[in-house]
């Protein structure tokens, strides 16, 4: 029944394009007939971006995922990246927006270009547009490494500047996550290993490593609750910390603590297991940039030693025994013995540790949890007829975040299980083309986000992920 449905929506959709006596759309109509802005109104441009559109288009048979992934793949770079070839210091200046929200958040915008970064050798241009996001975020967390979300330019009157918390004008919000500065690693990292680059790991970069050290040591709160809390005048109950904005108590067990999570929804333990995975694997990334670009040996070490104790500490404190799944991994934790069991769908989750490298995708306790997280064990899991997958509290109940389905292909091992999430995904877009926020489970004309351009961006990289793991025949069995 599910599957009928998907094609009755999927056949409803593509009425929208221009069809022709084989049911279908050419591939020069795919590449024209599209909802990119026009080509004048595009924010970036990049010759290996359009390249890999045209020849991804040309392997597809199913014309709407074509068209979906069109609109998808360059969206980051139509609509959100403001470039600029040489700031005041004569460096590269690369500011990314989310899409509606005109605000640089660490996290989304070092995920939205990161699916660009393997075309940068081929593109100059690219390239160096990639360098002005790792040197504008560095110059970010320089200047709070607290803050999640910064302004483009001073905004003295900004939305947030009445946070009781410690706010200035460059900053758009002010919630601590660990995610915020892995990402920036991350990011940093990739750039490094495609392009060979290293002009980005000068005085800014030794500088950021240093306070994200600080910060996190600070955040293992083990002499006291840290430097760090925030409060929000809100009828949101995760929009704000509790006990005077510090937060729920810890035990300190070696985890860093995340005031909030990558939904920007407060934790209820602050131990935040995804987030503590994600910072082991890049602490040790930048120890190594460190070692070989840096030679700076001594802070590689401490980067070392963190990621170490953290990951001892995961060992300890991250596991618990499920009655039905056996071992998994909690999602959040506090030291003192209580763990949360669900999974929210931003990343990093549960579900995306094996996307993102932080776990081996064969963990047999990685596998279990993944079990768990897809079902309705999860207290935000959901199930509809529009569709299925998790959620989180920052919607609500009943609407499930497509970025959860693109996390279950991408950690898939099973051609159905993909070939099921690619189709839901195809049937959830209310028709537009692009990926949302998240939709209804009922009824995937009521979505959230018209314009969310992680989502589209990490959409495109599914499809090229795929067609490189030899998956084209089952792209094109839809």
């Amino acid at each position: 029944m599910k599957k009928v449905l998907y094609t009755v929506i999927l056949l409803f959709c593509c009425t929208a394009l221009p069809l022709h006596a084989n049911g279908y759309v050419a591939d020069a109509d795919v590449l024209k007939v599209n909802n990119r802005p026009a080509e004048s109104e595009r924010l970036f441009r990049s010759s290996a971006v359009e390249e890999k559109i045209r020849e991804v288009v040309a392997l597809l048979t199913n014309h709407r995922l074509a068209w979906m992934f069109v609109n998808c793949f360059p969206n980051t770079l139509d609509t959100t990246v403001y470039f600029t070839e040489n700031d005041e210091d004569g460096q590269a200046d690369t500011f990314v927006i989310t899409g509606d929200i005109e605000a640089m958040w660490l996290r989304d915008s070092g995920a939205q270009v990161f699916p660009y970064v393997r075309l940068a050798k081929h593109d100059e241009h690219l390239k160096r547009m990639l360098s002005g996001v790792i040197l504008r975020q560095l110059k970010c967390i320089n200047i709070d490494p607290y803050a999640n979300a910064f302004n483009r330019h001073p905004k003295p009157d900004g939305h947030w500047m009445k946070d009781i918390t410690k706010m200035i004008p460059m900053l758009h919000e002010r919630k601590w996550e660990i995610d915020s500065l892995c990402y920036v690693i991350r990011l940093a990292y990739e750039y490094w290993k495609v392009t060979g680059d290293t002009s980005i790991f000068g005085n800014s970069w030794v500088q950021a490593v240093e306070n994200i050290l600080r910060t996190f040591r600070d955040q293992q709160r083990k002499d006291g609750n840290g430097n760090y809390k925030f409060q929000r005048r809100t009828e949101r109950q995760l929009d704000t910390m509790c006990n005077g904005g510090w937060g729920a108590p810890v035990k300190p067990v070696g985890l860093i603590a995340s005031a909030f999570r990558p939904s920007d929804d407060a934790t209820t333990f602050l131990f935040l297991i995804p987030s503590n995975f994600m910072a082991v694997t890049q602490l040790r990334n930048a120890a190594e940039i460190l070692e070989t670009v840096n030679r700076r040996g001594d802070l590689a070490k401490q980067c070392r030693e963190l990621a170490d104790e953290v990951s001892g500490a995961l060992r300890d404190y991250a596991i618990y025994h499920h009655p039905k799944y056996g071992p998994i991994y909690a999602y959040e934790v506090d030291g003192f013995g209580n763990q949360l069991l669900m999974d929210d769908a931003n990343v990093p989750s549960l579900l995306a540790m094996a996307y993102m490298g932080d776990v081996k995708i064969t963990d047999p306790i990685y596998q279990n949890t993944r079990r768990f997280v897809w079902s309705e064990d999860n207290p935000y899991f959901f199930r509809g007829k529009a569709g299925e997958g998790i959620g989180g509290p920052h919607v609500g109940h009943d609407m499930p975040w497509p970025m959860s389905i693109m996390m279950r292909a991408f950690t898939s091992q099973d051609d159905a299980e993909i070939k099921e999430c690619i189709e839901m995904l195809m049937a959830t877009d209310a028709g537009k083309g692009f990926i949302h926020e998240s939709f209804n489970k009922d009824d995937a004309t009521k979505y959230t986000r018209d314009w969310f351009a992680w989502q589209n961006t990490l959409f495109g990289e599914l499809i090229i992920k795929l067609i490189d793991d030899g998956k084209l025949a089952l792209l094109n069995s839809i």
